[in-house]
């Protein structure tokens, strides 16, 4: 164990203790991923006090002998059917007051509690190339999944792909957007459409499934608005009244110059037409002319997802870092 160190179970998060939160990720983040901006203390704020869906958060802080915070942690556990044996883990310590058991002493908890939980699998994402990766296989978590992070700037688009947000040239399909909750005559297909992402590529990792109804959708977007983020969606409808595929972008909250692409899914049975690219295509058209303001848009895909990574590539979104996912196994009582 460290010494002078002290774990802090933190069952209400206090504005102090955000702060305190906030200091050591942004820390962590500028250290491990210069060029990549911290999240902001009210975005931090928003993560530890508004509740995720389908899902609750155990969080530590890790005190140093002055009593500042020299790390953090939290799992979120989902308990969504499909995916109650899962566990998710975010882990900081600032680099000053690395190498002296702190990140060990927060792990050790964060198992404890997991296994307490009966979570038979525990993720993490870290950074390629970074103190993470050692951390995780020093104690035996396994990489199964690695992503590539891809940026678009608006200002540098390729003008010729703009037809492609022509209805025209997608005989069949008509495209619909919305800001926040998917309109009510929209829900269940929309709900369909979201479960089609089950069959994403997600490498070794033991994620689970989720199934999508309309309540669960209305929800999403609720906790979204909670944290003050906003919300887009456009999705392609066929002609017969089915969601063929969709695309979400998220604009954290204060509207900054990065948007966050979320979900983009094509069903397969409608899959061959070259929806996703139509749909994303459509969607930085509407950025840039509803939010002037957003500079570029940052996504992930996984890198065996070949088909995605093309589409993006053919927007202009380029590659510029890596991250790897990581699991810890857990045996089960």
């Amino acid at each position: 164990m460290p010494e002078h160190v002290h774990l802090t179970p933190l069952h209400r998060i206090s504005v102090t203790d955000a702060a305190a939160w906030h200091r050591v990720v942004a820390a962590s983040m500028t250290h491990d991923l210069p060029g990549v901006p911290p999240p902001t203390p009210g975005q931090i704020h928003a993560q530890l006090t508004k509740p995720g869906l389908d899902s609750h958060q155990l969080t530590w802080l890790a005190g140093g002998p002055d009593g500042a915070a020299v790390g953090v942690g939290t799992i979120r556990l989902f308990t969504a059917p499909g995916r109650e044996h899962l566990a998710e883990l975010q882990l900081h310590v600032d680099p000053a007051h690395r190498r002296r058991g702190t990140g060990s002493l927060l792990l050790s908890a964060v198992v404890a509690a997991c296994r307490t939980e009966g979570r038979r699998s525990l993720i993490v994402e870290v950074a390629a190339d970074s103190p993470g990766e050692a951390f995780c296989e020093r104690w035996g978590l396994r990489r199964a999944l690695t992503l590539s992070h891809l940026r678009l700037r608006l200002d540098q688009l390729d003008e010729t792909w703009i037809g492609e947000t022509s209805e025209a040239t997608r005989p069949g399909y008509r495209l619909a957007g919305w800001t926040g909750t998917v309109p009510d005559d929209l829900a269940e297909a929309f709900a369909a459409a979201k479960t089609a992402m089950n069959d994403m590529p997600v490498g070794d990792l033991d994620y689970g499934t989720l199934h999508w109804d309309a309540d669960r959708v209305r929800a999403m977007a609720k906790v979204l608005a909670d944290r003050g983020d906003t919300l887009l969606t456009l999705a392609a409808v066929h002609d017969d009244g089915a969601m063929a595929g969709y695309t979400e972008i998220v604009l954290p909250q204060g509207t900054p110059p990065q948007a966050l692409q979320y979900d983009t899914a094509v069903v397969p049975a409608h899959r061959g037409h070259g929806l996703g690219l139509w749909v994303k295509a459509a969607m930085v058209r509407r950025l840039r002319a509803e939010y002037p303001g957003v500079a570029e848009i940052e996504t992930d895909n996984a890198e065996d997802n070949v088909h995605m990574l093309a589409v993006n590539q053919r927007l202009g979104f380029r590659p510029y870092r890596r991250t790897h996912e990581y699991q810890l196994d857990l045996p089960t009582v």
